[in-house]
């Protein structure tokens, strides 16, 4: 019998909270780790089940090395037209979506869809559209029991409307200004 998938590659997702170039501490944490947020179309059923069954293989593998069942675990898969876990709304960006934080403290491969390496931080952004690599795993610290995902890689394919901030254009200039009379 083949060994339960944990990795999955996921369809075309939407990136929020994207920190991918420079690791940062978490709230209530002193681990420096890179991070994004995924925002998977519920449309994409063929990603959810590839998710679904990850979990359920991360939940196997746990119960198989340490014999203590997992089922009650919490998951960091989330209904984006739901309630956050913590209380409240998700942003508006999120409904219609399955919502997944995933992280590592090392590096993500980050690349285009020829596989050429982004270096550029201002090309991997909260707002733009790519497909992630992430892996599923238990973990049982502290009183703290669930399934979580760790990021393996981030493919950009496509440009987005920023979430978060706003994009300054040309025709955000007020041309009407006297630039002599803010000289003197």
């Amino acid at each position: 019998m083949p060994t339960p998938k944990t990795q999955v590659t996921t369809g075309k997702v939407r990136f929020s909270y994207a920190n991918l170039f420079t690791p940062r501490a978490q709230p209530g944490s002193t681990d420096l780790k890179y991070s994004v947020t995924l925002l998977i179309p519920k449309a994409d059923k063929a990603t959810h089940s590839k998710i679904m069954e990850a979990i359920q293989a991360a939940r196997q593998a746990y119960q198989a090395n340490t014999g203590k069942s997992a089922a009650a675990f919490k998951s960091t898969l989330h209904d984006g037209d739901g309630e956050r876990p913590t209380g409240g709304p998700f942003n508006p960006e999120c409904k219609g979506c399955w919502v997944i934080t995933v992280s590592s403290k090392r590096a993500p491969v980050l690349v285009y869809p020829d596989k050429t390496p982004i270096t550029e931080p201002t090309e991997l952004y909260s707002g733009c559209y790519g497909r992630a690599i992430i892996n599923f795993y238990a973990f049982a610290t502290s009183g703290n029991t669930g399934i979580s995902a760790g990021l393996n890689g981030i493919m950009k394919l496509e440009d987005g409307e920023p979430l978060g901030g706003g994009i300054v254009t040309d025709a955000d200039w007020d041309d009407d200004w006297d630039d002599d009379l803010l000289l003197k």
